[in-house]
């Protein structure tokens, strides 16, 4: 095989989730090789990555054989960590075991959070921070990409319930503008940081593809929903009942705001969609009548 034919292999982890499958699908779309790292390899998920030509391999972060089974002969890695369904130490040892697997790739893009180095006091933004230190040390080249507020999360069920009621709520002040991206963005910005390790080595850089202010947002989804939807500011007290957690990324961002520099990113990045809100909320299905 000459090298102008060689295809870089890729190993993706959380492959079957939004972010991990938006990386991986990207990657496939440039020709790169996939190797989809997943604890659920029957899931239809994961037939999915399979039918668009990846390889999908069993991968448990608290299993350090199947992770360097997984990892082996592999250019490079998306590496991704998450507190959610556990707690942020357990975040924090599974994504340094992750880590620690991927010595011998040649660069490594770790997706974090917008503004975690910035020390927000938010548990799991001070959780992927560790990470972030972490990867500093390893000796391998490495890309750090912070994205803002998922757009994604409006679509899940706790969600459609507000919209399905009228209501967009959430423990924010309707003139503090909160930046947003979706996972599909974040799977291209990814893969276009792997494609050219040369150009992302050693940098981190937070994303977002737009900001909107939460009345706007209620706007947008008023008319992609066919349906009134109002924005309600929900009191701090309300997020404190799910978790602190949230209640001190909300507080951050009321308080501090989540600033990125989203018309900065499109004109130095236009290869990335970088979606505007009603853009992709256009495309999605809103089972909300």
């Amino acid at each position: 095989m000459t090298k102008e034919s060689y295809r870089p292999l890729v190993a993706v982890a959380g492959a079957t989730g939004a972010q991990g499958g938006a990386a991986a699908r990207s990657l496939l779309d440039q020709d790169f090789q996939v190797r989809a790292l997943t604890r659920t390899p029957d899931s239809a998920a994961a037939q999915a990555l399979r039918d668009l030509g990846a390889e999908v391999v069993p991968a448990d972060f608290d299993d350090r054989e199947s992770l360097e089974t997984a990892l082996r002969n592999a250019d490079g890695l998306f590496a991704m960590s998450t507190p959610f369904g556990s707690d942020p130490e357990t975040e924090v040892r599974q994504g340094i075991a992750l880590l620690e697997a991927a010595r011998g790739v040649r660069h490594i893009v770790f997706t974090s959070a917008a503004h975690a180095d910035r020390d927000t006091g938010i548990p799991h933004f001070d959780s992927k921070y560790r990470i972030e230190r972490h990867l500093h040390g390893l000796g391998v080249p490495w890309t750090v990409l912070g994205p803002a507020a998922f757009m994604d999360n409006h679509t899940v069920e706790w969600s459609l319930q507000s919209l399905r009621e009228g209501r967009f709520a959430l423990p924010m002040p309707p003139d503090r503008p909160l930046t947003l991206i979706p996972a599909q963005d974040i799977g291209a910005f990814a893969a276009h940081a792997l494609a050219r390790p040369e150009e992302f080595a050693g940098r981190r850089i937070d994303i977002a593809s737009d900001e909107l202010t939460c009345p706007q947002i209620a706007e947008t989804l008023s008319a992609v929903c066919g349906r009134p939807i109002t924005f309600e500011r929900l009191p701090i007290t309300h997020a404190e009942a799910y978790s602190a957690d949230l209640a001190a990324m909300f507080r951050y961002f009321t308080d501090v705001g989540l600033d990125v520099d989203v018309n900065g990113l499109r004109h130095a990045y236009p290869e990335i969609p970088w979606q505007r809100f009603d853009t992709w909320a256009t495309n999605r299905n809103w089972p909300v009548n």
